[in-house]
This record gives C-alpha cells, structure tokens and sequence, in this order.
C-alpha cells in the first residue's frame, strides 16, 4: 500500500468560511452526543473542497478540534482514504480511470493526452489549471475511457475530444458534463434497441400503435 504523507509545504493556519461553518455545524447536529466523531469524514471533505481540493495540515487539526478528537485519530482517517489530496492540485484536478473496461477502450491514449498537455502524475501545470492521477474503477465502466474532473464525470473520451475538454475548461468555456459522444446516460451508442417493436421511437412513451 502506498505511503501518503502530508505535503512539505503548509498554510500557516484554515477557518472554515461563516457559510461552510454553518454546514459543518448541521452534519454535527446529526450526531447524539458523544457521537459527534461520526461527522469527521464530511468536515474533512468540505474542507478540503474549501482550500482548492487538498488538505493541508490546519485543516486536519481543525476539524479535530471541532469534533473534540485527537489530531492523529484525523490525521489517520484523512491519510487512509485517498478521497483525500494531501498535496496541492490543479484547479481541475483529474482523476483518470485505469482499470479493465477503461483500459480496454481507450484509457492509456488518454493516458497520452495528460502526460502530454499537463505532465507528470501528481504534478499541476505552469498555468495552476490542471493535475492528474490514474485511480482506481469509478464506475462509469458502460461509458469507458472516463475521467472525474472535480465533481463530475466525462465519459466516452477519444483523444480529441478529451483534448478539447481540457482547452475548454482552461478557457473559461463551458463544458458538457457526461457523455461527450452525445449519447444519453448508458444507453447503447448506436441507440435504444430492446423492445422497439413494443415501444414509440423515445423508447419511453408507450406502444407505437395502441389501439383500445
């Protein structure tokens, strides 16, 4: 299993904004008392969407300090489960599915694209705007080769689309989130096929020719 440590460089300190403390405040509320720990993997998620999607060391002791734990009951949480960037990412950071279905259909030509527009894994490029790391399934396997950028999923990736996606995204354009091949969730690409006999042409209206 991979070592995950903090990163050498930290922020002298981390406060929650008066909106995300609020937030905080309410998953702590769910809690009986004396069960408050139970919240600890929501704090640490929202701070680290709060300082630009990693975690820094303030943030770890400060939601141990909200929770009343000890900082290396957090820190063990935060360094066990690799939702957690411990280091400083991109402002798109990109998650890129390597596994068997994404593999197969493409995913080390997209591989190519990131080592070659944006660099090394876990390194964030001269602009600030991108870094990269090759994970696990994410579940998208229908719609492979994917990518979780931030959020959200981009799916049936070539090259060039996922090119472009990148363009855009440093762009400020807007991006189409999902499919990028036009289809709609994980339906067959060359569209819906069972049950046409049955069903109008949406696939969802009913018999095409019904009579009563």
């Amino acid at each position: 299993m991979t070592v995950r440590r903090l990163a050498d460089k930290q922020p002298d300190s981390f406060e929650f904004t008066p909106e995300n403390k609020a937030w905080c405040d309410a998953q702590i509320a769910k809690y009986p008392e004396g069960r408050q720990a139970s919240a600890v993997i929501p704090l640490l998620w929202k701070a680290q969407a709060q300082h630009h999607y990693w975690l820094p060391k303030p943030a770890i002791e400060k939601v141990a300090d909200m929770l009343g734990m000890s900082y290396i009951r957090v820190l063990e949480i935060a360094t066990f489960y690799t939702m957690f960037n411990l280091e400083p990412v991109g402002r798109y950071f990109v998650q890129l599915c390597g596994t068997t279905p994404c593999m197969l259909r493409g995913a080390e030509d997209i591989k190519k694209v990131c080592e070659s527009r944006i660099g090394a894994q876990r390194n964030v490029s001269s602009d600030g705007n991108f870094s990269w790391l090759e994970v696990e399934c994410l579940g998208a396997c229908c719609n492979a080769p994917m990518v979780q950028i931030n959020d959200d999923y981009y799916e049936d990736l070539t090259p060039e689309s996922f090119g472009k996606l990148l363009d855009d995204l440093a762009a400020g354009r807007p991006v189409r989130k999902g499919s990028q091949s036009g289809r709609k969730t994980s339906e067959p690409a060359g569209g819906l096929t069972a049950l046409s006999s049955l069903y109008g042409s949406d696939g969802v209206s009913g018999p095409a020719s019904h009579k009563e």
